[in-house]
């Protein structure tokens, strides 16, 4: 791992030394900036996210946070003594350090593969939807009238093909929350 203070960060922005702490910084599993001024986090963020074309992840849990959480691609705020703010802030919010690994390896994982699912889900509705149009046009003889009434393509969408994507996002959940956190590694699959 990597610790570095505010002090440090200045001499690095100031002097042209990005590249060398980036070089340095790939190298560690974790690099953590202590005593930073808010300029310098988000600097941080933006730096990694320019140069090394990666996802980043910011966490804070107060006012000096914010711009490092809004710099980020995810901004998880942390409820605490220092107020709100960073709350306000971010994408996620969780209000102990602890709760980080659950909502990193087991919602995550279980949003990611809701989230793909749905997709595979919507374009198979979209294509048996505008199949049947398609071939309703052979029947008519493209003379353009529509096939369905405008209430009915209405209903379509918002009853009868609403229901499996409310069931699926509250009850699929493809592994058990005690098997992703016993195997982080599950975590991968999904990328």
């Amino acid at each position: 791992g990597l610790v570095i203070d505010g002090q440090t960060l200045s001499i690095i922005f100031q002097g042209g030394l990005e590249e060398k702490f980036l070089a340095l910084a790939r190298r560690c599993r974790s690099v953590l900036c202590c005593h930073a001024t808010p300029l310098h986090k988000s600097m941080v963020v933006k730096l990694v996210r320019r140069h090394l074309k990666v996802m980043t992840l910011s966490i804070g849990d107060g006012a000096n946070d914010v711009s490092m959480i809004q710099a980020a691609d995810v901004g998880i705020g942390i409820s605490g003594q220092e107020g709100m703010q960073a709350v306000m802030a971010s994408d996620f919010a969780i209000s102990r350090f602890k709760h980080l690994k659950k909502l990193l390896l087991v919602h995550g994982h279980w949003c990611y593969t809701r989230l793909a699912n749905m997709v595979i889900y919507f374009f198979y509705k979209n294509v048996c939807y505008v199949n049947l149009l398609f071939w309703y046009q052979f029947f008519c003889g493209f003379s353009g009238s529509s096939m369905l009434d405008y209430w009915q393509m209405i209903f379509f969408n918002l009853f009868f093909t609403s229901v499996p994507p409310l069931l699926f996002g509250v009850l699929d959940k493809d592994v058990s929350a005690e098997t992703l956190l016993r195997l982080p590694e599950l975590y991968k699959n999904g990328q």
